[in-house]
Order: C-alpha cells, then structure tokens, then sequence
C-alpha cells in the first residue's frame, strides 16, 4: 500500500511539471505572435521626408541586402504627413528634420510611452539657381526678400521659387530661419525634389529649395562637386559675413547657414526591425553612407580637410 501511494506522489508531480511547461510554452508563443519581428528579420512600414530619399534608400537597401530576411518599405511624404502617420499609430518609425514638438510630447506621455529620439546625421537646406542665374550669393535677409516678395531680393521681380510641396519641410525651415509667414505669389510647389532640379536646370530665372543629399554627385569621392545642371547658391547670415556653399566641412562647423538636423523616432516598445534599422544607421557603416551623399555624420567623428580650389562646382 505504501508503494501504491509512492508511485501515486510520484505521478502527481510530473503531471503537475507537464501542465506547467504547456502554460509555459503557450504564454511565450502567445508573445512570439505578438512581436513578430526582431532587429534583422520581418517586415516594417516606415514614414520618412521626401528630401532625405536619397539617402533613406541607399540605407535600407543595403539593411536588406545584408538580412535577407528582414522587409522594409518606406513610404516618402512631407514631414508633417510623417508626424500624422506617426501620432495616428499607423507607423512606428519616422525619419524628419525635426524632434517632437510639445504638444506630440504631451500625448506620448498620455500614451505612457517613451520614445526613442536618435540623431543621424547633419543635413543642409541648398538652394540652386539655373545656370544663368546672374548672382551666386545670397544672405539670409535676402532669402526672407525673395520669399516674401520684396521687390528688395537681388534677382528682380520676375524670379520664380519652386520647392518639393506645399508642406515640405525645407520650405518651413526657411520660414522658421527667415520670419516669413506667408509666401508670395512668385513661390511655386512642385510634385517632388527630383520636380524641382528638373525645372530649375531648365527654366530661367528660377531658384529651388531642396535637401543637399539631392545635387551631391554620387561619382566624386570627395563630396565637393554638385550636380552640374544647377548652380548651387552661396548663403551667408548678413552681407558682411562670409558665403559659404553646403559643402560638409561647412556643415559640420555649421558656418553654412541653412544646416540642420535628422532625426529618427521610434514608438517601438521593443527591441524590433526598427531598432536593427535604427542601429545600423547609427553604426559606423551607415555612418559611412550618410557622409557619401553629401550629408555629416551624427554619431561618429568627422575628419575635416582644406578645400584648395572654391572654383569646384
């Protein structure tokens, strides 16, 4: 009898352990399900702004070539879309110009998530004139001028200036730098960045506002020539200071005017595709492809060389 209830215990036990192992696997495989992705494998729906195509795709195409198994699209729009995208939850990553503002702020707290705000590179707002263009220079008073219509701006009344779109975030950056409210008559939208090199390299008398990774000639090694069918503008703060063209070295001292930030914001709350992504733009070898298209590195050191010839472009 003793033996009976031995083998009984015995059998209890090992019921109980089965029984706690089947919760065990049901619960982790109920959170695999959940989070369907990690750092270098699954699928990911990002927002990002248009200016910075270029650059965003050259980083996800090689993400991709190195995890196969990893499945990324981006989707390009103006940066207020992208901050639309973000706060509706229909994204959980953006790339843009800017960090949250107050207001996007105050609901991830009602959101009780904190997000995660990585700086990827230096950016420059450039603006390129046609050809025959008959100045090269332009201050920061001018371009407030030239926005606003002021028969003031040094390339007379009949001047046309066309950016990417109605919300693009270099035309309101320039707002922001400038104090315009409102455009005048003579700004025009376009449809995309590429819309604007191909107007200003044919229409006279036109100036575009575009993100630098847009002109940089991707055949020069030493990122010191732009495209050569615009003119690419010098900018200085006031009329007695120094011009300086968006080269690198310019935006890395930040002695070019218009140079700003990138950003990329997350609302991943776990370690996902969007954190492999963010991680790889951030590493040395992202780093690398943000500096060939014309952009500063955020996260790793830059070295600085003396430009000899200013005749380059």
């Amino acid at each position: 009898m003793k033996k009976k209830s031995k083998i009984s215990s015995f059998m209890k036990v090992k019921l109980y352990w089965m029984y706690f192992c089947s919760l065990s696997f049901l619960f982790f495989a109920g959170c695999k399900s959940e989070y369907s992705d990690t750092p270098t494998y699954g699928e990911l729906t990002l927002s990002a702004d248009e200016t910075f195509q270029p650059l965003i795709d050259s980083e996800v195409k090689t993400f991709v070539g190195i995890y196969n198994y990893a499945d990324i699209k981006v989707d390009y729009k103006p940066e207020v879309e992208a901050f639309s995208d973000l706060m509706n939850d229909s994204v959980r990553l953006i790339i843009a110009a800017r960090k949250l503002n107050e207001e996007e702020e105050k609901q991830f707290e009602k959101w009780e998530i904190v997000p995660r705000v990585t700086k990827i590179a230096y950016d420059a707002v450039a603006l390129i004139g046609s050809k025959g263009l008959k100045d090269s220079t332009i201050t920061l008073e001018e371009i407030k001028y030239l926005l606003s219509g002021d028969v003031k701006n040094p390339y007379g009344k009949n001047i046309k200036v066309v950016f990417d779109n109605n919300n693009s975030s270099t035309i309101n950056f320039l707002k922001q730098k400038t104090g315009v409210n409102e455009l005048s008559k003579n700004c025009y939208a376009l449809n995309s960045s590429s819309a604007v090199i191909d107007y200003v390299s044919k229409e006279k008398n036109s100036i575009g506002v575009i993100g630098v990774n847009w002109i940089s000639d991707q055949d020069d090694t030493t990122n010191l020539r732009f495209l050569k069918s615009v003119k690419v503008l010098e900018v200085a703060v006031n009329d007695k200071a120094d011009f300086f063209k968006p080269y690198q070295a310019y935006i890395a001292q930040k002695s070019y005017p218009l140079w700003r930030e990138v950003y990329i914001i997350s609302k991943e709350a776990y370690t996902g595709l969007g954190t492999g992504l963010t991680a790889f733009i951030a590493s040395e070898r992202g780093q690398r492809i943000v500096l060939k298209f014309g952009l500063v590195p955020a996260t790793m050191p830059v070295r600085l060389v003396e430009i000899i010839n200013e005749e380059i472009n």
